[in-house]
């Protein structure tokens, strides 16, 4: 192969991910920074409400409506209302609210239940929450459109 057939052939070097990195790492450490305080709120409220064996999951339950809910709110305020600072949906929406939301306690819950003999209660649970949750996020946005609405009036 001669030289200029060579460079041909050369295949150029990817970019280097040192700047993908560092565009990133903003992003990882406030939903990193946000995950931890939802989650210590989370951790907070199932220590003051705690679950009796073979109960229904209140808290639990409460805490993945609740952020439903606010999660509704939030994403009708920084798509509707102002233009966020990109690294606040990552904080609050992912951080925050998935901190504090929680699918993985809702299915031991579940789990317990049904292992625990009380199926009907686990079934309940299961079935309520999704119900609610999905309410509580529709309601929650519906509800802040509506009241930004009359508020531009």
């Amino acid at each position: 192969m001669t030289a200029p057939e060579a460079e041909s052939v050369r295949v150029r070097p990817a970019p280097a991910r040192r700047s993908e990195w560092r565009t990133q790492a903003p992003v990882v450490a406030v939903v990193a920074a946000g995950g931890a305080l939802g989650a210590t709120a989370r951790y907070a409220t199932t220590l003051a409400w705690p679950t009796p064996a073979g109960a229904f999951p209140w808290a639990t339950f409460l805490i993945n409506v609740i952020g439903c809910a606010v999660i509704g709110v939030f994403m009708v305020l920084i798509t509707d209302v102002w233009a966020a600072h990109r690294l606040v949906r990552p904080f609050f929406g992912t951080g925050v609210l998935g901190g504090f939301t929680t699918f993985s306690t809702y299915a031991v819950d579940i789990r317990r239940l049904a292992d625990a003999g009380h199926p009907r209660t686990a079934l309940a649970y299961l079935a309520a929450t999704l119900l609610a949750a999905l309410a509580a996020v529709w309601l929650a946005s519906a509800a802040a459109r509506l009241v930004l609405t009359r508020r531009q009036r």
